[in-house]
């Protein structure tokens, strides 16, 4: 039955990936074939990937045994939570999970290579089965979480089918197997149109809303929503007709299943509602025992917790998942901003929302991790500098907070961090009322940052020979300034312009003009209103364009580069790498556009080719774009920066449009943010550039993301054991059929239980 279900209505694979090979296609020129082929690969995780091993292990020695349990125990819920991540990504993906823990549980790696070489398999084919497991742990799903594209195993569906039938977990329990099988097989290799990447409606497979919606359901349901001053964070929307009407059900995350009121919330807001001639149902119970768990352990973290503040914390986010509560979990944030400077820092909860097709609804992600004292004064410093520093921003004084509210700013060591990716930074929380009037956190993540960008030579495309060594030299230090900045006063600076619901401003609506327009103020937030729900699709690739524009711009000041360690020549080396790396960034966004849908998958990656654009606009051979022919024979690019030029040609250009970025952002005004973002965002093969063609060239040349191998804990008595593993898929396999050792068997039954529930949506 739940194969059946599963599978109901799709296509069946068409070995999409041999086609321009296998079929006799014929080209008419070696590098349109070359081209093709690795177009192509942008679907398999190549052999080679880069993989290594998160070193926390001196960061957790040092905690006393009370932190090292408050540690495990935050781990333990958010790893928890980390496998809802599986149903928000796409149908499959947790069919498909089961099936590597079944298989990995009995036969790891090494073992179950002996069966790979029986079932016929080559040494580079069971290689290429090996990180595509490790890429469905790393990314929690099929689809890459930077990115959002498909993908699947690099060998043949017989010989994947071959090994599983000739598996241990096959052998002890067959019908299971095949079942678990037939239930993702054909979607484990479907490279069918629509299911290549994440997208609303006929644009891809999301996982956020059942199959049947497009873009004009995801903003009635916004709509809906607004109208009853519910987020959309925690929610998931299905749709179906009944007796001749639309019925969508409003689905909140939360351990409890059924209708009751939550405290300090009112009346319960669950039930049915007519809403523009169509029905909306509100109900709890999405991942219900998932939730219960993540709820669990936070209950088990706060007898170990250090402080009330914590204490409290734990206690809201607890509420939130337990009844599905946006309210508790902002309430848990309050008191998470309120804990200043702990040893063991955490968040959880569904937080964000690059995902979500049209926006809104967040992304479940946990992470645990460990102070690093020495980056963290760094930090401190910039922090402490921060109201000296935001006047340096080029928008009035109006479009400022009021009020600076001086955040955490920590360098931290991950332990955990469960979703479907790890960055290297973060300022949260994303609730624009918290963050605008009672404050907010930054946090760098130092291991992360060690291990995730390090560049070898003969990888480095697109630069100059001559700027490859200082490059490799300075990305790092040059990406900590821009990560610290990025987050700190790019996020955490700008005044939304709101009226609240008793018609108050706060702003002064005589006397503020539109530095665009020298006019009054015309457009601004309006009670419920929110920056998410207002621009919707490009709210978080524009704002991640405008905190990486507020880095490109701060990182030129001299107090900013003295605070990290910078003088002289040093300094001006840094900021040349800085912007070399934000241009060549944008030349790599590429990968990330999908022609065939003139979309984007990737809102860091979008907003980088916005920046790439405006500084290429800026003309007098500030940067520099051509195409040309590579040492191999193949298509290849040159970019290159005048560095005489950025604190003046470069700082003007970034300047004019961070203020544009700011005032759109400020005012509300969705109509002139879309004209804007949505131009600079245009790839075409028309203008100076062939941006289309450069992209086959991206494409060509494109180096995998690494992924990260991370330890578990164990508790032993009164004490906490940490478990390393090695920088490799095996190691990163291994990492995860040990992660839960109690209850694995039940973990997975519920993920199988909750993908047949709605298996029926996705058709």
């Amino acid at each position: 039955m739940f194969r059946s279900k599963v599978i109901q209505g799709l296509r069946i694979w068409k070995s999409y990936r041999f086609s321009a090979v296998n079929v006799g296609l014929k080209r008419k020129q070696e590098t349109s074939r070359q081209l093709f082929t690795m177009v192509d690969s942008q679907y398999y995780l190549p052999n080679d990937i880069g993989i290594s091993a998160l070193d926390c292990a001196e960061a957790f020695r040092l905690l006393s045994p009370k932190e090292q349990l408050y540690s495990h125990y935050l781990s333990r819920s958010a790893w928890y939570g980390g496998l809802v991540v599986l149903l928000q990504t796409s149908p499959e993906s947790a069919s498909i999970y089961v099936l590597l823990q079944r298989l990995f549980r009995k036969q790891p790696p090494a073992q179950l290579e002996n069966v790979a070489t029986a079932a016929g398999l080559t040494p580079e084919e069971y290689q290429a089965f090996l990180v595509f497991a490790a890429g469905l742990y790393a990314n929690m799903g099929n689809y890459k979480s930077f990115g959002d594209t498909k993908f699947i195993p690099n060998l043949p569906k017989e010989k994947l089918k071959a090994l599983v039938w000739q598996s241990q977990a096959f052998h002890d329990s067959p019908s299971e197997m095949e079942a678990l099988w037939d239930s993702c097989s054909t979607l484990l290799f479907s490279l069918a149109d629509r299911q290549k990447q994440l997208g609303l409606g006929d644009k891809g497979i999301t996982s956020y809303f059942s199959g049947n919606c497009f873009l004009e359901d995801a903003e009635l349901a916004q709509r809906f929503l607004d109208s009853k001053n519910l987020s959309a964070y925690n929610t998931r929307l299905f749709k179906k007709k009944s007796e001749g009407k639309t019925c969508y059900e409003v689905r909140l995350a939360s351990a409890v299943e059924n209708d009751i009121a939550v405290d300090g919330e009112g009346e319960t807001r669950c039930g049915q509602y007519d809403f523009e001639d169509c029905v909306f149902t509100v109900s709890r119970g999405d991942y219900a025992p998932l939730m219960k768990k993540v709820s669990e352990n936070l209950e088990k973290a706060k007898d170990h917790a250090a402080n009330e503040n914590q204490k409290r914390m734990l206690e809201e986010y607890a509420r939130s998942f337990t009844y599905g509560s946006v309210e508790a979990h902002k309430e848990g944030s309050r008191f998470w901003i309120k804990d200043k400077g702990p040893i063991v820092e955490s968040y959880i909860g569904f937080i964000e929302s690059y995902r979500d097709p049209f926006g809104s609804r967040g992304e479940f992600e946990g992470f645990v991790a460990v102070v690093n004292k020495a980056m963290s004064e760094r930090f401190a410093k910039l922090v402490s500098s921060a109201e000296v520093l935001l006047p340096d921003l080029p928008w009035p004084k109006e479009f400022e907070k009021d009020r600076f509210l001086l955040p955490d700013f920590t360098s931290l060591d991950v332990l955990t961090f469960a979703g479907s990716g790890i960055p290297a930074g973060i300022n949260i929380p994303n609730y624009d009322d918290i963050r605008q009037s009672e404050g907010f956190k930054n946090v760098s993540l130092g291991n992360v940052l060690a291990v995730a960008y390090a560049t070898q030579k003969d990888k480095l495309t697109f630069l100059d020979e001559d700027d490859k060594d200082a490059y490799i030299k300075w990305k790092g230090p040059s990406f900590e300034v821009q990560v610290g900045l990025h987050e700190l006063l790019g996020h955490g600076s700008g005044k939304l312009f709101v009226q609240d619901e008793k018609g108050t401003f706060n702003f002064e609506q005589d006397n503020v003009l539109n530095p665009e327009t020298g006019e009054k103020i015309t457009t601004w937030y309006k009670g419920n209103e929110t920056w998410d729900s207002k621009f919707s699709t490009i709210s978080c690739s524009y704002e991640e364009c405008r905190a990486e524009c507020v880095g490109l711009y701060l990182c030129l000041n001299k107090q900013v580069l003295s605070i990290f360690g910078h003088e002289g020549e040093d300094a001006e080396e840094l900021v040349y790498i800085n912007w070399l790396n934000m241009v060549r960034a944008g030349l790599l966004g590429l990968e990330f556009y999908t022609p065939e849908s003139h979309s984007w998958r990737q809102a860091h990656m979008q907003a980088r080719f916005v920046i790439l654009r405006v500084l290429l606009e800026a003309g007098e051979g500030l940067v520099t774009l051509k195409e040309c022919t590579g040492k191999d024979g193949r298509p290849d690019a040159l970019m290159t920066l005048d560095r005489s030029k950025i604190h003046t040609v470069g700082k003007a250009a970034i300047g004019r449009f961070l203020c544009k970025l700011q005032v759109i952002k400020s005012t509300a005004d969705v109509e002139g943010g879309r004209a804007l973002y949505e131009g600079y965002s245009a790839v075409s093969d028309s203008g100076s550039h062939n941006f289309l063609r450069l992209r086959e060239t991206v494409l060509l040349r494109k180096e995998a993301r690494k992924m990260f191998v991370q330890a578990n804990t164990t508790v032993k008595g009164d004490s906490v054991d940490l478990v390393e593993y090695e920088g490799s898929a095996a190691g990163l396999i291994r990492s995860f059929t040990e992660r839960f050792p109690d209850d694995a068997e039940e973990v997975e039954a519920h993920l199988l239980e909750l993908a047949e529930r709605d298996a029926p949506c996705w058709c």
